[in-house]
C-alpha cells in the first residue's frame, strides 16, 4: 500500500473540494481525512498504519488547532521526514510565521475560486512529491567528488 496524504479538516465542505481537487490531479493519491487536531497522533503512532509522506493541515480548527498539531508532531524526531504544509484560510502574518518557527514546511492561503484552489493543491502536491524524492548523498558518497 502506498504512502497517504493526511489531510486535517474540519470542514464538510473543505473536505470535499479538496477531494476533487486532488482526484482530479492526481487520481492515483490516496487520501486520508481526519476532522480534527486531536486525531493526528494517535493516527501516526497507530501500530501497522502506513506514514504518510505529507500533511496538508487546516489551522483554525476547534478543539485542538493546527498550530498545536504542528508543534506536537515536528517534537517526534520519528516524523522529520513528513512534509507538514499548512492549507488553510487565515492570510494573518503572524499565524504564517508562528507556524513556520514551529516546523511547516509551507503556508498555503485557501483560494475561494475553485479553479485556483485546485490548481493551488496541484503545484502544492507536485512540488512536495518531488522534494520528497529528492535524495542527497553524504559527503564523500557521491562519484562527482572528487
Amino acid at each position: 500500500m502506498t504512502a497517504a496524504i493526511l489531510v486535517v479538516e474540519d470542514s464538510a465542505e473543505d473536505v470535499e473540494a479538496i477531494e476533487r481537487a486532488i482526484s482530479r490531479s492526481h487520481p492515483g493519491a490516496r487520501l486520508e481525512f481526519l476532522r480534527s487536531g486531536g486525531e493526528v497522533l494517535p493516527r501516526l503512532a497507530a501500530a501497522g498504519a502506513v506514514p504518510p509522506w505529507l500533511m496538508l493541515l487546516d489551522l483554525n480548527m476547534p478543539g485542538e488547532g493546527g498550530l498545536a498539531v504542528l508543534r506536537q508532531v515536528r517534537a517526534d524526531p520519528a516524523w522529520n521526514a513528513l512534509r507538514i504544509v499548512v492549507f488553510t484560510s487565515s492570510e494573518d502574518q503572524a499565524e504564517a510565521d508562528a507556524c513556520f518557527a514551529a516546523g511547516a514546511d509551507s503556508y498555503i492561503y485557501k483560494p475561494v475560486n475553485f479553479a485556483l484552489f485546485q490548481t493551488v493543491l496541484r503545484q502544492t502536491l507536485d512540488y512536495w512529491g518531488n522534494v520528497a524524492h529528492i535524495v542527497v548523498p553524504p559527503p564523500g558518497d557521491s562519484a562527482a567528488q572528487t
